[in-house]
């Protein structure tokens, strides 16, 4: 975590072990003695902060357990907006060094398909996951939404983004589906306009 905070100030460029050795008051042989580069010190805190802040508690459904974990997912990306710019120097290391991208692979990404696992195993047990996609490929399509969003597009994980993908994935009972869409496309009233007329 605290790396993570001293990333958020330096930047993935400017963060050196020397500068976390400091930050966390220990000598960098102690940094060194636990994580070979800058890059597994953040691989260790930003699982972390996914696990604390995109729960996957039992919320009654699977619609509702995916809208839950997907809107913690992108309300954790506005609350901690270095993030972002975080995975993307995570990844591209992942691409040139190939030990780090096993741990990379290892410790960040198959642990978040682990965490959205535990709603499709549970909503298979419940009898509320669709017969198709399979899980797997759920989570290559959330993760690949999020992933093309992060990296190539930059556009926002936002409130659109998860109605987007829960309608494909876990669509609503159709009166609820219905509801949703009328509140969604409802045009915003125009703004009063004050002063005496022409």
């Amino acid at each position: 975590m605290a790396a993570v905070e001293l990333a958020a100030q330096t930047g993935y460029a400017g963060l050196t072990i020397e500068g976390i050795a400091a930050h966390a008051g220990v000598g960098k042989q102690t940094i060194y003695r636990w994580w070979p580069s800058k890059a597994d010190v953040l691989l260790e805190g930003l699982p972390a902060i996914a696990d604390v802040h995109v729960p996957v508690r039992d919320r009654g459904s699977y619609h509702a357990d995916l809208r839950a974990f997907l809107q913690a997912s992108y309300e954790m990306a506005n609350r901690y907006p270095q993030i972002p710019d975080l995975l993307r120097a995570l990844m591209a290391e992942a691409q040139i060094n190939h030990a780090f991208g096993d741990r990379f692979r290892t410790g960040f990404l198959d642990r978040r398909r682990e965490a959205l696992a535990v709603i499709t195993d549970r909503a298979r047990k419940r009898g509320d996951l669709p017969d198709q996609p399979a899980p797997g490929t759920i989570a290559d399509i959330v993760f690949g939404v999020i992933w093309y969003r992060v990296l190539a597009t930059h556009q926002p994980l936002d409130a659109d983004f998860v109605e987007d993908l829960v309608g494909i994935l876990a669509p609503a009972p159709p009166g609820e589906r219905s509801s949703r869409l009328s509140q969604r496309d409802e045009p915003r009233a125009a703004p009063r306009r004050s002063g005496r007329k022409a």
